[in-house]
């Protein structure tokens, strides 16, 4: 009985936080009309994918006599990859993605976990298995799935700062890290170094509200994490300005460095923007990083 009692606070506060997240993700997915989804490579399946000339190897039954029939030259007829990958998501739970800058805007937090479950419904209509690093929800693949992923998305982390969870690595498989990556980078670094070393690709999507990139603050301020543990006041706020902007471009820099030497693609999203830009971006760099 105690049990019971004590997961109804977390049943109540799940039922009023999932229906809004899985719908807006739903709505949002139904706006990408991609098509029937594809490892966009040569290799075994049902589906054609494109024509390539003859090479030197290429045995006779794999020349498609009619498309050469029509030129002078031989052409060979491929099919498209078919087999499903495994898309592990790090979408980060720590408390400075609950900032924002406006009262009417989104939390990166918010934004994050709604392109996230979004994408996560358009892999899993291509068949692909998705889930979350860590135990909440490993990858799976069918419907279902996506009302695993918005349950272990509704959980918030303790730490005023995330890096990413590398718990449950899939080789060969791909990775989507979300966040606003404003943490300690060497913690980023270590988990692309174990992405690496087990043949994993993926994309880095840095997720910032507006007043972190535009630093509109002056006079007297009072600077402090969401989770208290750091804390700054300044009676010139302003002077602040071009040194913040620097590191800020020099962290924007390091993980865009940090992306191509292993492969990955970097974006950086802004929650004064649209969240559709930032799902198609994902959608295709996740492609290209297969």
């Amino acid at each position: 009985m105690t049990d019971i009692l004590a997961l109804r606070p977390r049943a109540e506060a799940l039922g009023q936080a999932l229906p809004p997240l899985l719908a807006s993700a739903e709505h949002l997915a139904s706006t990408v009309i991609l098509g029937e989804h594809g490892r966009r490579r040569a290799g075994m399946g049902d589906e054609f994918w494109q024509y390539r000339p003859a090479h030197e190897g290429d045995s006779a039954r794999m020349i498609d006599w009619r498309r050469s029939a029509r030129s002078d030259s031989h052409f060979v007829r491929e099919r498209e990859w078919q087999a499903a990958q495994t898309v592990n998501f790090w979408v980060d739970s720590s408390r400075s993605m609950a900032f924002t800058g406006d009262g009417n805007r989104e939390t990166k937090a918010q934004r994050a976990k709604l392109v996230a479950l979004a994408l996560a419904v358009l892999l899993l209509r291509g068949g692909e298995r998705v889930g979350l690093t860590g135990e909440a929800a490993r990858p799976r693949s069918g419907r279902a799935q996506v009302l695993r992923l918005a349950d272990a998305l509704t959980e918030e982390g303790a730490a005023d700062y995330g890096r990413p969870d590398m718990t449950g690595l899939v080789p060969h498989g791909r990775m989507v890290f979300v966040s606003d990556f404003l943490g300690d980078m060497e913690g980023v670094e270590r988990a692309m170094e174990r992405a690496a070393e087990r043949d994993v690709r993926g994309v880095l999507l840095q997720v910032l509200d507006p007043a972190e990139e535009a630093f509109p603050f002056d006079g007297r301020t009072i600077f402090e994490s969401m989770g208290g543990s750091l804390r700054h006041e300044t009676l010139r706020a302003g002077d602040l300005r071009a040194r913040y902007l620097e590191r800020l471009a020099q962290r924007k820099d390091r993980l865009a460095t940090v992306a191509r030497a292993s492969g990955w693609h970097y974006d950086c999203h802004h929650t004064g923007q649209g969240a559709l830009p930032a799902l198609l971006w994902l959608y295709r760099a996740l492609e290209r990083a297969s």
